[in-house]
């Protein structure tokens, strides 16, 4: 495995001749409805670069949406990775088990919030898991319906599109969704009517409110929320929102989960999100980060929701592979021996600190939002109605690809610019990557 080095070089167009090849063989064979942020084909990445097959070096600010927080070929990841195929690649855990999984799961119990006895169940995907965390939530209440709220993302399967706020591109035209789904307005502070100051108590009262006079709070499995809202535009609910609603939950016999599937892992500067304002959710979904690139996600929690549902009734034919196990041993060893956790907070300290002082100086900038390296620059085309700027948004964007530096956007109004560096990311590379959207606002 020969390191890539850690600089941006471009020595062709974005995207060049080798990628728009490969573009018209992908048009030709794969389905219209797979989209692509940017149609370069990568041949290598690691730490902070994406090497595409032309030999463009580009910074990766997305990190493949917060999954290779620990850099896309890291060493624990890859040798431990092909150690288990060398031995075998799957035999399937509901069939013969294997040791990985179960201490995959032994992990979990260690870093995820609180001291309970906890137990976890391996999926494959993020929507997976939190599909088979309303399984486990109605299982063990014996009730059905599930809150979720404004600017959430869940996934894309069936239920998990009837949690998901948004509906285009994820839900327009594949309907009928699943039923006893309930939405309610979310913390957002940034466009909160009375002020970033009063947002949290009134929003939870609000969403409260709503709970008890619209569902029923006997009536309720679950109350499903991202910590820290990722798709929905890196919104961090506002103080307060969040220990008010889990303490809801407990009162009225409610699973709490946290969707933590885009903010764990120390992406913001904790192991998870929740613990920011010492949430402990009775389950808590997993997976991007968790295994350096392979596809896993877990379902962790209190030990006695997690057996509630019946045996057999939780699995999958892949969940918990073997190979994606020892992946997640890898990337756990590495967060641990890098400290990733420091790494964030440092990487939220420069993002936070230049792109402020970008806001200072561009109207077009609304908030600067997020924890650790999960930050945000919401565009607004006026500061006093707040409306929201999605054209420059999409142009910034372009200019930073044109440049060489991988970002992605996001939010309800397709108007955020978000950043997810990897952690491992050097600072040189990061400061490099920041003078590129410097110089894309100088433009647009």
């Amino acid at each position: 495995m020969t390191a890539i080095p850690q600089e941006r070089r471009l020595v062709t167009a974005i995207p060049g001749p080798k990628s728009q090849e490969l573009q018209a063989r992908r048009t030709a064979a794969v389905a219209g409805g797979v989209g692509s942020v940017l149609p370069v084909f990568a041949a290598r990445a690691g730490g902070g670069i994406l090497e595409d097959v032309d030999g463009n070096r580009l910074i990766d600010f997305g990190s493949g949406i917060a999954v290779t927080s620990v850099g896309a070929s890291a060493e624990a990841v890859v040798r431990r990775a092909s150690a288990q195929l060398a031995d075998f690649t799957h035999t399937c855990f509901m069939v013969t088990p294997y040791e990985g999984y179960v201490e995959v799961c032994e992990r979990l119990a260690e870093l995820t919030p609180g001291d309970h006895a906890k137990k976890s169940a391996l999926f494959n995907s993020g929507a997976e898991a939190v599909e088979n965390a309303v399984k486990i939530a109605r299982s063990y209440t014996k009730r059905q319906a599930v809150v979720v709220f404004d600017h959430g993302y869940h996934g894309r399967t069936n239920l998990t599109m009837a949690l998901t706020s948004k509906n285009m591109p994820y839900k327009n035209g594949f309907g009928p969704f699943a039923p006893e789904i309930y939405r309610v307005p979310v913390a957002y502070g940034y466009r909160w009517p009375t002020g970033p100051e009063n947002c949290g108590p009134e929003a939870s009262a609000q969403a409260i409110d709503q709970i008890s006079k619209q569902i029923g709070a006997d009536n309720v499995a679950a109350i499903v929320i991202e910590p820290l809202l990722g798709e929905g535009g890196f919104i961090e609910p506002a103080k307060g929102f969040l220990p008010a609603l889990a303490k809801f939950a407990k009162d009225n016999g409610i699973v709490f989960v946290a969707d933590e599937i885009q903010s764990g892992f120390c992406r913001t500067g904790q192991w998870f999100a929740c613990e920011d304002e010492g949430v402990v959710p009775d389950l808590i979904t997993t997976a991007k980060g968790i295994a350096g690139g392979l596809p896993l996600a877990a379902v962790t929690g209190r030990a006695e929701i997690m057996d509630a549902a019946h045996a057999g009734g939780l699995g999958g034919t892949y969940g918990g592979n073997p190979v994606a196990c020892a992946g997640a041993l890898g990337a756990i060893e590495t967060m641990r021996e890098l400290d990733l956790v420091a790494k964030a907070r440092r990487i939220e300290t420069v993002m936070k600190g230049r792109l402020s002082a970008l806001r200072e100086k561009y109207e077009l900038i609304g908030d600067v939002r997020g924890r650790g390296a999960m930050i945000a620059v919401e565009l607004v085309k006026d500061r006093e109605t707040k409306e929201p700027a999605p054209e420059a948004t999409a142009a910034l964007a372009k200019a930073c690809h044109a440049a060489g530096l991988l970002v992605l956007t996001c939010g309800t109004y397709g108007n955020v610019l978000r950043f997810l560096p990897p952690l491992v990311i050097g600072e040189d590379l990061l400061n490099e990557g920041l003078d590129i959207i410097e110089q894309a606002f100088a433009t647009v």
